[in-house]
């Protein structure tokens, strides 16, 4: 089964924050936002883990992500297949090169509900949008617990792990509504790198099949 889902949350948790000493966990929700507002690009590696609740199937992913403002977007697995989603000015594409298929769907159907997407490029806010607990430490790392003040199917429960000597994050879980688990962890993270801009554009391949869905029924496509 492959999981096709616009993973993960929270990906604005993945800077550095500076604190002289330890903060309560609203604080730090707080702390990382404002740090999330101040950068202008990141790219780091990432490991995730999918699990599906009603078969228990897991999948594993690796690849990268790269972000920079005002919302530009590119997250490309490389295993166990590679597949490409990118996050442009007027368009979200997601490419799936085995299967020879491109979808084309509008920013704002992609980053209005509680994705990953929705916290990467910064339209959601932790301080203001869940309730927080501050769930202690757990293998020398700082664990917060994020419920939503207005849960949607995609995200009921978020618990994040952050390193509390850089407050840089290191793992990240969501749960939706179906019990359907997705766990990233972060690596080789760097802030504000220079990006090339041709990295958040995308052009279907010669003889892939395009799935539009910024077009209405019986409007022609571009």
């Amino acid at each position: 089964m492959r999981f096709r889902s616009i993973v993960p949350i929270a990906l604005l948790v993945l800077f550095t924050v500076s604190w002289a000493a330890p903060v309560a966990g609203a604080e730090v929700a707080k702390a990382i936002q404002q740090k999330y507002e101040s950068l202008e690009s990141f790219r780091a590696d990432f490991k995730q883990q999918l699990k599906n609740a009603a078969s228990g199937e897991i999948e594993e992913r690796e690849g990268s992500i790269a972000y920079e403002k005002p919302g530009l977007i590119r997250w490309e697995t490389v295993r166990p297949e590679p597949e490409v989603l990118v996050v442009g000015q007027e368009a979200v594409w997601n490419y799936f090169p085995k299967d020879e298929l491109a979808i084309k769907s509008p920013v704002e159907q992609v980053l209005g509900s509680k994705t990953m997407l929705r916290f990467l490029s910064g339209k959601a806010r932790l301080d203001e949008d869940f309730w927080i607990e501050d769930e202690g430490r757990e293998a020398g790392l700082i664990k917060l617990g994020l419920t939503p003040k207005n849960p949607e199917p995609s995200l009921v429960r978020a618990t994040v792990w952050v390193d509390p000597e850089t407050y840089l994050l290191r793992s990240i879980l969501l749960i939706d509504f179906y019990g359907n688990a997705n766990k990233l962890g972060l690596d080789n993270l760097v802030l504000d790198p220079k990006l090339p801009s041709d990295l958040f554009s995308f052009t279907p391949p010669e003889g892939v099949e395009v799935e539009d869905n910024t077009v209405s029924p019986g409007q022609p496509t571009s």
